[in-house]
């Protein structure tokens, strides 16, 4: 999945990230986020130019809110500065994806069982009714509302765990995954597969079983892993 810098990048498509009401002294930030939301959204694929003076040009800013972002971006490891030649898109191999998954399948356990240990007033609840919203995507056979709420149910499940290391760490495997250039959710049967999954854990969390709740975590990330790996492989 690595190759040469896109040759046209789509920076027209980039103003509707930048907020309408910018306000003073928050335009880097405001920069920072819009190409974020960018990159995360494919808009910017991987190993696009981020050149700064277009960039500068489409957000309608100048290039010095829009160097310091590349910087941010990089500290990230959304945005790659290469020899001579400027920044890109950080490119994304299966090695990158295999290296992703291992931590994935860690953190998302400890997050299980952590929410399970301490399940505060809501969660189960929480967890229960975006449940319920995915089973209605997957009856529809709406793959992006799909990935948009398993995003926010494991985003509920991390806030769960009341950790501020572990909901960092997972808010940037929540980035790497919104790069991957299609949902696992979109293979036959994951999606009734996945809620079925999802709907394990939250059984074990309202039981305050973390054991199993993590047990059930990492077969949940596993199986998301060897769905990935077997469709990139053409399997």
């Amino acid at each position: 999945m690595r190759g040469t810098p896109e040759m046209a990048p789509p920076y027209d498509a980039l103003a509707k990230y930048l907020p309408d009401d910018l306000h003073r002294g928050r335009t880097t930030e405001a920069v920072t986020d819009a190409l974020r939301e960018a990159i995360l959204d494919g808009v910017m694929p991987p190993n696009t130019w981020l050149r700064e003076d277009e960039l500068a040009k489409a957000f309608r800013v100048s290039r010095t809110p829009v160097r310091e972002a590349l910087r941010r971006l990089a500290d990230e490891d959304l945005a790659v500065k290469t020899t001579n030649h400027g920044t890109v898109v950080a490119p994304l191999s299966l090695e990158d994806i295999l290296a992703l998954y291992v931590v994935r399948e860690d953190l998302e356990g400890v997050a299980a069982r952590l929410a399970a240990v301490r399940c505060p007033p809501g969660l189960v609840a929480q967890l229960d009714e975006v449940g319920e919203r995915m089973k209605r995507a997957a009856e529809d056979g709406d793959v992006a509302a799909l990935s948009r709420l398993n995003l926010e149910w494991h985003r509920a499940l991390r806030e769960g765990a009341s950790n501020t290391y572990l909901d960092r760490f997972l808010a940037q495997v929540e980035h790497a995954v919104r790069r991957m250039p299609f949902s696992t959710l979109s293979h036959p049967g994951r999606a009734d597969e996945a809620v079925c999954e999802h709907e394990a854990v939250t059984r074990a969390i309202e039981a305050r079983d973390g054991e199993a709740a993590e047990r059930l975590a990492r077969a949940h990330m596993r199986r998301a892993r060897e769905i990935r790996v077997a469709v990139l492989l053409g399997g």
